[in-house]
């Protein structure tokens, strides 16, 4: 393919995308869409809105997420947030070819509402559709193994056997990064708020990336955290908007531990190391020691401070018994599936299934 080809990763929580042969995307944006009034014509009508990225800080209550669970639900938003990225790549790589990710769970009209919005509105020359989880696989280097994707909308479990899923194991779960900010947002804010105070939305986030981590054992996790007195912890804080200093809940800095003990958040199983064995023996019985050997987790989740050290306790505890099992991780593992659309945006061995508009237009004439 050419040179440069622009790789877009549309996640439900966060937008990556950039230009291929970088280590990294060079766009990563909230995958956040807003409806305001236009000044010119002010109105609640679908007509009299303007449509923009992220969050207006002037209404706050008109942002919504397109992607939710891996799902497209507002097309009219993810069309917007294509148009945004192809204008920017376009300034210096005006005919690059595009690669667009693909959730598992991505139905036949979805891939033909993204061809049409590709070749029909955005006027794209060629393009390929990747899956998201082979995308991670490719990023590791390696073709056999199990990837662990844990991301804002869903959790997602993909065993491989020489660069080839194994389709049946495959595991969905519908609790990720977002139950976890619904659980702080709750906890931290509990006058029943909608969800959209921009304040109370930023604790969360800083919340969630400074403060949370997973603990190797919950019960001693807890017992040590009560056990601190009262303000010896100045990192267990977080500061209202009069300056007032609040301090942490112990299982609020725990949080994360919602991905191995479901159930302590009344959210439904399995745990992420359960859903990881059930996939692998539901794959050929020889496949097993390979499969748990080569565990590559990946997705902003993991990048949880005890999170892999914490999967690969679980998985050689007598309760799973993964004796062999070796979890694989990058530093730049939340960036997986952009990188590895990155590196297969130029193999060989996926020209064939680049489609061009040419070969568009004729299908649809057909």
């Amino acid at each position: 393919m050419a040179a440069r080809t622009i790789v877009i990763d549309h996640g439900s929580g966060f937008v990556k995308a950039g230009l291929s042969g970088w280590n990294e995307p060079q766009m990563v944006f909230p995958s956040i869409v807003n409806y305001s009034p236009c000044r010119e014509n002010p109105g609640p009508s679908y007509a009299r809105r303007r449509l923009s990225l992220g969050i207006d800080v002037f209404h706050p209550d008109t942002f919504s997420y397109p992607i939710q669970r891996g799902r497209v639900l507002n097309w009219e938003g993810v069309e917007y947030i294509w148009s945004f990225i192809l204008e920017k790549s376009r300034r210096e790589h005006e005919s690059s070819p595009v690669l667009v990710t693909e959730s598992p769970l991505r139905e036949p009209a979805d891939r033909k509402k993204t061809l049409e919005i590709m070749f029909e509105l955005l006027d794209v020359p060629s393009l390929l559709l990747a899956d998201q989880l082979e995308m991670s696989l490719y990023a590791s280097g390696l073709l056999t193994g199990v990837v662990v994707d844990s991301g804002y909308g869903l959790t997602r479990i993909q065993p491989f056997y020489l660069g080839r899923p194994l389709r049946p194991s495959g595991k969905t779960l519908e609790f990720a990064g977002q139950d976890l900010s619904t659980y702080l947002f709750k906890s931290l804010f509990k006058d029943h708020d909608n969800g959209h105070n921009l304040f109370k939305l930023e604790t969360v986030a800083t919340t969630q990336m400074s403060k949370c981590y997973v603990p190797q054992n919950l019960g001693e996790a807890l017992d040590f955290r009560q056990s601190l007195p009262s303000g010896s912890d100045e990192s267990n804080t977080y500061q209202l908007p009069d300056g007032t200093s609040v301090e942490l809940a112990p299982m609020q800095r725990l949080a994360p531990e919602m991905f191995f003990s479901p159930q302590v958040f009344d959210l439904p199983g399995p745990s992420i190391p359960q859903a990881l064995v059930d996939s692998v023996k539901t794959c050929e019985a020889s496949l097993h020691p390979l499969l748990v050997s080569h565990v590559m987790a990946c997705g902003g989740n993991t990048l949880y401070p005890g999170f892999t050290k914490r999967l690969y306790k679980e998985l050689t505890t007598d309760h799973f018994s993964c004796n062999k099992a070796t979890v694989w991780v990058g530093s730049s593992r939340n960036f997986s599936v952009w990188l590895g659309g990155s590196v297969v945006a130029h193999l060989s061995t996926y020209k064939s299934e680049w489609m061009t508009k040419e070969e568009y237009v004729e299908g649809m004439r057909q």
